[in-house]
């Protein structure tokens, strides 16, 4: 069985969720607690397993697989059905856009490490640490949602099933939404988004739904 290191509010760790309940892969949480002032990341055993002290990362039968593009690219190789990804190549390449912007662009700047840093080294505020959170949301959703103003209507970013775009931008949506960001400019992603988190995958995969998040 695959084991998958996790902790319950990394939207990066979400991703992978996502992905291993949309192919119906069985798999065991391992939770890693990234909160600072925790920083179990940072600690033995997960350090050696993961110098980068990051989450997720994903073991398997060959090794362990960190950074979530990377074993979503994985995922969808080994277990191809359902793809994430459309068998049209300029299709796919507009999903790869759609993905790389999220992974790549909004979420390091907005990764818990930059956040605490922010506050640690340059003494920002809570309330300046959101306004830079929300700054980059709001740049990287206008970009999205100017990529897809000519999309077809469809119930899923790219089609009538979820690709890789859902599979990133409903976590990313779930940070947004966190910080209190203003989400009326980009009624695409807030649609597509509120479709996707019906999906029985996605409910599975939703941080309040995983065994290390906080008991109310």
């Amino acid at each position: 069985m695959l084991r998958l290191y996790d902790y319950w509010r990394s939207s990066a760790a979400y991703r992978v969720r996502i992905g291993l309940n949309l192919k119906g892969v069985a798999y065991e949480s391992v939770p890693v607690n990234i909160m600072p002032g925790v920083d179990e990341q940072m600690r033995e055993p997960y350090r050696s397993l993961n110098p980068q002290m990051r989450v997720p990362a994903l073991e398997t039968e060959r090794g362990i697989i960190t950074q979530s593009l990377s074993i979503l690219v994985w995922l969808d190789q080994t277990y191809p059905k359902p793809s994430l990804m459309p068998a049209d190549p300029w299709l796919g390449a507009q999903v790869r856009s759609f993905a790389t912007t999220i992974a790549t662009d909004i979420h390091p700047l907005n990764n818990t490490s930059v956040l605490t840093r922010l506050k640690l080294e340059f003494s920002a505020s809570e309330e300046h640490v959101g306004e830079w959170y929300r700054h980059w949301i709001k740049l990287g959703f206008a970009a999205l949602e100017h990529m897809v103003a000519n999309n077809p209507d469809t119930p899923y970013a790219f089609g009538d099933e979820p690709t890789l775009a859902d599979v990133m931008l409903v976590p990313q949506m779930a940070n947004a939404r966190r910080f209190k960001t203003d989400l009326s400019p980009f009624p695409r992603l807030v649609a597509w988004d509120e479709n996707a988190r019906k999906h029985p995958a996605f409910i599975k995969a939703a941080p309040e739904n995983q065994k290390d998040a906080p008991k109310s």
